[in-house]
């Protein structure tokens, strides 16, 4: 079998507003046969270091990319140093809605999240190899990303977050490319009866993920995250659940990520020695 090589190029990329280092890499999917930018921004000490990272995976959502979290949040450096772990910015082409779409092989963003850019990110930087040292959150269609990777991958994520997520995607079936990735609801329901947050927390019920999942309440996800909330209470499922003023938008997502990271933290803490 031919040996699969991985290629990296990187960009030092100056933010004036922000002390942590932030690179852009190039990671070839094989499963997918082509390069994949995302953004990694590590801790100001992470060079004077010799310790290994925990590691945060952000989701974009829809119409965004690998670089709206650097980009668009301009506090995120700040937090990456004073909370002292890597932040990856993983890049959903779009509207991949992070899943392995089951009638188009060109879209198989779970196998390349799990199974390559994990992977790659443990190779190339010292970071604890571990569900325990691993968390991933993302907004809107990246907050059912986020659900969606880490309820089906508790071996690879140990907590999990939603910001404003489309957790339950099937009230919108014309919206966000969604029947480009699983066929029209019309002809194809048991397609987004199986890829729909909502439908999968029997996987969950063991209560292994640490979970947080919030919206604003005049979001137009408000109503889905209520009953996945009411669904995970009825199934005892623990999770910390938040709704606050805000609507689908930046000025809420910036709040949010405060809470979110603060969230990851104190798990790291919890389950990670420190050296």
């Amino acid at each position: 079998m031919k040996k699969t090589i991985y290629t990296f190029f990187l960009l030092f990329i100056a933010f004036a507003v922000q002390a942590a280092k932030v690179d852009t890499l190039q990671v070839f999917s094989p499963s997918m046969q082509k390069n994949i930018k995302t953004c990694v921004m590590v801790p100001d000490n992470y060079k004077k270091s010799k310790k290994a990272f925990p590691v945060v995976y952000l989701l974009h959502g829809y119409s965004g990319n690998y670089g709206s979290w650097a980009k668009d949040f301009k506090e995120l450096g700040k937090q990456v140093d004073q909370y002292g772990f890597i932040i990856v910015g993983v890049d959903g082409n779009y509207s991949s809605w992070y899943f392995d779409s089951p009638i188009d092989p060109t879209f198989k963003y779970e196998t390349y999240v799990v199974k390559e850019l994990v992977p790659f990110i443990d190779k190339q930087f010292r970071t604890i190899s571990d569900r325990k040292g691993r968390a991933i959150s993302g907004l809107s269609m990246g907050g059912h990303g986020a659900l969606y990777l880490s309820f089906k991958h508790q071996d690879v994520f140990g907590a999990a977050g939603s910001m404003s997520g489309g957790v339950d995607f099937r009230p919108f079936p014309e919206n966000w490319d969604i029947k480009k990735r699983l066929g029209p609801i019309t002809e194809f329901p048991e397609n987004w009866n199986q890829n729909t947050v909502t439908n999968m927390l029997d996987l969950v019920k063991d209560n292994k993920l640490k979970l947080i999942i919030d919206c604003g309440v005049d979001d137009f996800f408000m109503k889905v995250n209520r009953e996945l909330h009411a669904k995970m209470l009825d199934l005892k499922i623990n999770h910390d659940y938040i709704e606050r003023p805000g609507e689908h938008n930046l000025k809420y997502w910036e709040n949010s990520i405060k809470y979110q990271l603060l969230f990851f933290h104190d798990f790291f803490n919890e389950n990670i020695k420190t050296k």
